[in-house]
């Protein structure tokens, strides 16, 4: 899931590992470690496009990192408290956690005020003031002391970061690695959409007030377990809500008559009640929406394979790797300048209907070399175009609300 989701939990798990031991610290170390397994997108540095796409939530995502991982950065951060540099640490560690705010301040920003700027601009010298001001208090006086935990706490706190962190990437529809580097299957049950605010946000709220009492206030326990309390419930109903479509959508093909090989059902992003899914009917798919509170029939809509547009499909490499990444769910289209896009169909598209190519959540770019030269690999793009953001957002969560695809402005075939 996204970041913020990832830092909260990871920040709620540290606390029930060490939290009276080490108080706010442990949320910190815990956020930390719900990053930790997302570094891989420093891929991106080093990697090919393709190799990427890949590498992220590959082995990093893993039970063998779970394990190994845990082990490794729990003796190293044990190491750093008890030598003659833990102060120095202690600076990092706090000057770690306000960059952590600020990618969280910035999620937030991006999704109140998409381009907005000034509530980071704000950010960054008022707690880079404050920062300043609390490490000279605390840690330069010559009173600090070391955090109160041992190895044994350290490797625990880091296991269990990551291994909530893995699965709830698997409850996403992008999925992980899971068993990698001994299989490349990846685990996805896409119950839940890669960012969700009303998983995020009362979880975090709960956080924020445990932080507030000290480490021996027993109601510090109780609203850090209320947070973790609605995680599972949250993540629970998606399940429900995931079984429940999957039945209706089975039900809608059934009384349609329509012929199908698989389909799959992903909710759209930033909710959990609008449904997109795909089934393979053989010589096309078939792409259709579902709203948890429509009242009309659902619609399949036909869309092409697109697979007579690419050569060497069979064999080609770039292809091969996107087929495996899509979990096969995947189609061609040319673009209006003559350009070639794949589309991951497990996403879905905004309007349900895969009305043309910028509707598709989720895509590739291809670079079309010729007959025999394996196609280049140029970019993978998830969310809507810029210029029609806000228009297709918009339409999304209207139709969310049980509106009538009829009444969106992508209506029109």
């Amino acid at each position: 899931m996204d970041s913020l989701s990832q830092i909260v939990l990871g920040a709620a798990v540290g606390e029930v590992v060490l939290g009276r031991r080490i108080g706010n610290r442990a949320m910190v170390w815990g956020a930390v470690a719900g990053t930790i397994p997302d570094m891989d997108v420093l891929g991106k540095f080093f990697l090919s496009e393709l190799d990427n796409l890949g590498f992220h939530r590959g082995i990093s995502h893993s039970l063998l990192f779970c394990v190994l991982g845990a082990l490794a950065f729990g003796w190293v951060t044990d190491r750093l408290y008890r030598s003659q540099y833990h102060v120095r640490m202690a600076v990092a560690t706090k000057a770690a956690a306000a960059v952590l705010v600020g990618f969280v301040v910035n999620f937030i920003t991006q999704i109140a005020d998409p381009g907005g700027w000034w509530p980071v601009a704000l950010y960054i010298p008022l707690v880079g003031a404050w920062l300043w001001r609390h490490c000279q208090n605390r840690y330069f006086n010559g009173n600090w002391e070391g955090p109160n935990a041992d190895l044994k706490g350290w490797v625990l706190l880091f296991f269990w970061g990551f291994l909530t962190h893995t699965l709830l990437d698997c409850c996403t529809t992008y999925g992980t690695q899971l068993f990698a580097p001994f299989s490349d299957q990846r685990v996805a049950w896409g119950t839940v959409a890669v960012a969700d605010p009303l998983y995020t946000f009362p979880f975090l709220a709960c956080l924020l007030v445990a932080a507030r009492f000290s480490r021996e206030d027993r109601r510090r326990r109780l609203w850090n377990g209320i947070g973790l309390g609605w995680s599972c419930f949250y993540l629970a109903l998606t399940a429900v809500n995931y079984s429940r479509v999957h039945q209706t959508f089975e039900d809608a093909l059934q009384a349609q008559g329509e012929a199908y090989e698989r389909f799959h059902i992903t909710p759209t992003i930033f909710n959990n009640l609008l449904w997109n899914v795909v089934v393979d009917a053989g010589d096309e798919y078939l792409l259709a929406q579902h709203s948890i509170f429509d009242e009309i029939p659902i619609t399949f809509h036909p869309v092409a394979k697109g697979h007579d547009l690419l050569h060497n499909f069979d064999t080609d490499e770039t292809i091969r790797v996107l087929r495996w990444f899509s979990a096969g769910y995947l189609n061609a289209v040319r673009r209006d300048d003559g350009s070639l896009q794949l589309n991951d169909l497990r996403f879905g598209s905004f309007s349900g209907r895969g009305r043309d190519a910028d509707d598709y959540i989720f895509r590739f770019k291809l670079i079309d070399k010729g007959i025999g030269e394996t196609y280049g690999f140029e970019r993978a793009q998830g969310g809507p175009p810029d210029s029609k953001a806000e228009d297709m957002m918009i339409g999304l969560f209207k139709r969310a609300g049980g509106l009538s695809p009829e009444d969106l402005p992508f209506s029109t075939p």
